[in-house]
């Protein structure tokens, strides 16, 4: 096998893990809204503290959890190196767009993608960093009081913005990615290629709408 052969194959094989680390990542994401929308339910933070503190405490849910960071820090490093790569071999754009390139925001993946990263590093530092004692919760809140904890930022109307923005990027970018990653699989078949497009669309917007709901429902109602 020649170095040309090698390249290739070490690109198709860093694709396909960072498509299945994506999707097992899309997984998460709807275990997680339905923590979160109990935020939502009238009964003083009871619901939304009882499954918080199983995620916190279960020794499956700790076992889990250490496959998803690292799934994520896997999708994120093969994700750049991945859009480098790509940048660097092919200045000049294909004239054939794939499927996962049905939209002008589809070639801001990367841009779309270190938008959601930097979310997610204040949300760990606002969370699950406080959680594991490296940051010092809030004065007057204890540490694993998640519930507390959540009312106060989404009463921040800056940090609600700033929450709001960033599952808007977020819908976006779970959109063209879950098309990339069922392509990078082999599902690019003509027979499948509607009904990725439909889910992805769908299930974009309800993710990403369910977590917005959240600080429009603290900003109006509380």
């Amino acid at each position: 096998m020649d170095s040309s052969s090698r390249t290739r194959l070490s690109s198709i094989t860093s694709k396909v893990i960072m498509a299945l680390a994506g999707l097992f990542l899309v997984m998460f994401l709807l275990v997680h809204l339905g923590i979160n929308l109990l935020l939502l339910a009238n009964d003083g933070g009871q619901s939304f503290t009882a499954a918080a503190g199983f995620m916190a405490t279960n020794q499956v849910i700790k076992i889990f959890e250490v496959v998803l960071f690292g799934g994520l820090l896997v999708h994120m490093f093969i994700g750049v190196a991945v859009s480098f790569r790509n940048r660097a071999s092919r200045p000049v754009r294909y004239q054939h767009k794939s499927m996962s390139e049905t939209s002008p925001l589809s070639r801001y993946m990367f841009h779309s993608g270190i938008i959601v990263f930097i979310f997610l590093v204040l949300h760990f530092i606002d969370f699950y960093f406080v959680k594991l004692g490296l940051v010092a919760p809030p004065a007057g809140v204890e540490r694993h009081d998640f519930y507390r904890r959540s009312i106060l930022l989404f009463s921040d109307k800056g940090y609600s913005a700033v929450y709001l923005v960033s599952f808007i990027f977020l819908g976006f970018h779970l959109n063209h990615a879950v098309q990339a990653a069922f392509q990078t699989i082999g599902m690019n078949h003509n027979k499948y290629i509607g009904t990725i497009k439909v889910a992805s669309i769908l299930y974009a917007i309800i993710v990403a709408s369910g977590f917005m709901v959240i600080p429009f429902w603290f900003i109006l109602f509380r």
